[in-house]
């Protein structure tokens, strides 16, 4: 299989968001804005910076604000033109130009390996990319974003592949975790998938980021697993039963990952980035004065 195989990416973004309530009650999580722009545009770039300009995203019913906006708004356009703010119109014109962009509904929150399996009929019999939201991973000074360095071992072993991230031994209770064989510097075969187990139970430290390429195969999968708990069918189930018959790889991208599943992460992740935007020298002045008063 060759890079191009990969053309078509899903974004399961159905999730009720409880960890942000009340700010989630009527604003989808994925539009909370990190600085400048909401958490979904960053994952949208970096899947389009990697060539996959065909993505699904996946919704609730009330998530109606992510197609607002990745639509055109042309009204909103020639307001910004018509007072001299050609430069913010073209930038907000860009936005509905990132990515083919299409959506369909979970109504039931069925889990993940669920919102997986409803993207079947889009992206048909051929490997595919998921993405989930809250991980932001800002792509290294020089070189590949994420994607770009899991398609490549895509390419190179045609199976599928997992981003990986190891993280401190407190923390692996909260994570989906694997186990298998070294194959290179950053690179593992997979042998096995524990979610979210004990510290004495986990079998490394190497967690599952947000990141996935997957064969076909992973959907006859998904039809076959039954739902766990909450009633939900989980995609590391799946995961597990693909290990078992295909290869399965993991890969510690390069790159520096920001966990905003939740506020504290979240916060961490907009001053990282408002330290990189127009206003980063007032903002690195305030840090430094507040820590003086902490």
């Amino acid at each position: 299989m060759s890079v191009s195989n990969i053309l078509k990416a899903v974004f399961p973004a159905a999730g009720l968001g409880t960890r942000f309530l009340p700010a989630t009650k009527n604003q989808p999580k994925e539009m909370l804005s990190l600085y400048d722009k909401p958490a979904i545009q960053y994952v949208i770039e970096e899947a389009a910076g990697a060539g996959l300009k065909d993505i699904l995203i996946i919704i609730a019913p009330n998530k109606r604000s992510i197609i607002d906006h990745f639509d055109r708004n042309e009204l909103l356009e020639k307001y910004l033109e018509a007072r001299g703010k050609e430069e913010l119109a073209k930038k907000i014109k860009k936005i509905s130009e990132i990515a083919r962009l299409h959506y369909t509904y979970q109504v039931d929150p069925l889990g993940l390996g669920h919102a997986v399996l409803m993207a079947e009929p889009f992206i048909g019999n051929s490997p595919f990319a998921v993405y989930l939201a809250d991980d932001i991973i800002d792509p290294p000074p020089s070189g590949k974003n994420a994607s770009q360095q899991m398609i490549d071992l895509f390419s190179e072993t045609g199976s599928s592949v997992i981003a990986l991230e190891a993280v401190s031994w407190e923390k692996v209770s909260g994570y989906g975790v694997v186990d298998g064989k070294k194959i290179g510097e950053r690179k593992i075969k997979i042998t096995n998938v524990v979610e979210k187990p004990s510290r004495e139970e986990a079998p490394s430290n190497l967690t599952i980021v947000g990141r996935y390429i997957f064969t076909p195969t992973i959907f006859e999968l998904l039809k076959n697993t039954p739902a766990g708990r909450n009633g939900e069918i989980q995609l590391t189930d799946a995961i597990q039963k693909l290990i078992e018959i295909e290869p399965v790889y993991g890969l510690e991208f390069e790159g520096r990952r920001f966990d905003t599943g939740d506020p504290a992460g979240f916060l961490e992740a907009t001053v990282e980035f408002a330290l990189k935007g127009e206003d980063s020298e007032r903002i690195r002045k305030y840090l430094i004065e507040l820590s003086k008063k902490l």
